[in-house]
């Protein structure tokens, strides 16, 4: 429909044209808003804390802190420390490319004296129950809004362990052990006025990852938040003298 634009006379004759209705902004496009911080040298902090869900009871499976450094194309290091990981100290996993240094926590007993930490290839990412969904990769916010639907600044959907895996890095190393593949996560994210992730939460049933009867029915819940984006980030890797490739069994 043509909207009308309504001329009237001022008393002295002149043409006066009636203001136009403002026009609603169009919504920021995440995954461009997300490339625009994509600058070296720049990243963002999160918080995060991961429950265990039965009914009305909540039990917290851990919780969480960390950095992501960028590179031109994502992520490029990381350095996230995880708590509350039954009973044992914190651990924290800084990853720089595709090395990651491991310490504390399950790590603490098993190194050489005189080492903290373990360096390994396998992607690290803290503690065994940590958010599924990492929004600063590219792929996976696009497959992310793909499937989903927006509604103002939110977006919702669903998508499975398969569809992650396939997408995201980062996936693997959120949940080392897990056993159905076609588990379905919820995800909601929560988007700023200029289209960048600020909160993501996401549920998927406690059996994608602890295939026992006792967890049948229960439901793991992660709330992830995000702050300070294309604050300026160095991570670094230990030092080598503090540092093995060996674990005792």
């Amino acid at each position: 429909m043509k909207r009308m634009i309504i001329i009237t006379l001022s008393a002295g004759g002149a043409l006066l044209l009636a203001p136009l209705p403002a026009q609603a902004a169009a919504p920021k496009d995440p995954v461009r808003a997300l490339k625009t911080k994509l600058v070296a040298g720049h990243g963002v902090r999160f918080t995060e804390s991961s429950i265990l869900v039965d009914g009305s009871d909540k039990q917290v499976l851990q919780r969480r802190t960390g950095t992501f450094q960028f590179g031109k194309k994502g992520v490029a290091a990381s350095d996230i420390t995880a708590r509350g990981l039954q009973g044992m100290g914190p651990e924290r996993a800084v990853t720089i490319g595709k090395t990651s240094y491991l310490s504390g926590g399950i790590w603490a007993d098993k190194l050489p004296s005189g080492k903290r930490w373990y360096r390994t290839s396998t992607q690290g990412s803290g503690g065994y129950y940590g958010q599924v969904i990492n929004p600063v990769e590219p792929g996976t916010l696009a497959a992310l809004v793909k499937k989903g639907k927006r509604a103002g600044n939110t977006l919702t959907g669903t998508i499975t362990f398969k569809e992650l895996d396939k997408v995201s890095p980062w996936f693997a190393a959120a949940i080392p052990l897990r056993f159905h593949d076609d588990t379905k996560v919820s995800y909601r994210l929560t988007l700023s006025g200029a289209g960048l992730v600020t909160r993501v939460t996401t549920s998927y049933a406690a059996t994608g990852v602890f295939d026992i009867s006792a967890f049948d029915g229960k439901t793991i819940t992660i709330d992830t938040r995000f702050t300070s984006w294309g604050r300026r980030v160095s991570i670094k890797a230990p030092a080598p003298a503090t540092v093995s490739t060996k674990v005792d069994e």
